[in-house]
């Protein structure tokens, strides 16, 4: 796939989570993708497969998620998408960085930012 073909993707992605769409979120997603949250909290981790990212969106969802992308950067097979997060009420600036494989799936998902929150939201 080309860069503007999995930049595409990418935003077809964000705006399916924005509805609450789960299945459309994970529609160009790898069975065996691999969802990386940074930071020093109980979610911090690489999570592997589409069950594994459907519960931790369950559980940073329950704790009023939301994810607003202000800007996708496509080069090859990865976007990053520059974003502001809310979690638990605090909202900070960071970046996703989405990795594609040459059928246009997700197979790795890397947060940035946005780490003190998602510690005090999930502590250990």
């Amino acid at each position: 796939m080309s860069a503007a073909e999995n930049k595409q993707r990418a935003q077809e992605g964000y705006e399916a989570f924005g509805r609450g769409d789960a299945e459309g979120a994970m529609k160009n997603m790898d069975d065996s993708v691999e969802w990386v949250v940074g930071g020093d909290n109980a979610l911090t981790g690489t999570h592997t497969g589409k069950e594994a990212v459907g519960q931790v969106w369950a559980q940073v969802g329950a704790k009023g998620f939301e994810s607003q992308p202000k800007e996708f950067l496509a080069d090859g097979d990865k976007v990053a998408v520059l974003r502001s997060n809310t979690i638990d009420g605090e909202t900070a600036d960071g970046a996703d960085v989405l990795t594609y494989n040459a059928e246009g799936m997700l197979i790795r998902f890397e947060t940035y930012g946005n780490e003190a929150a998602f510690n005090r939201a999930f502590p250990k």
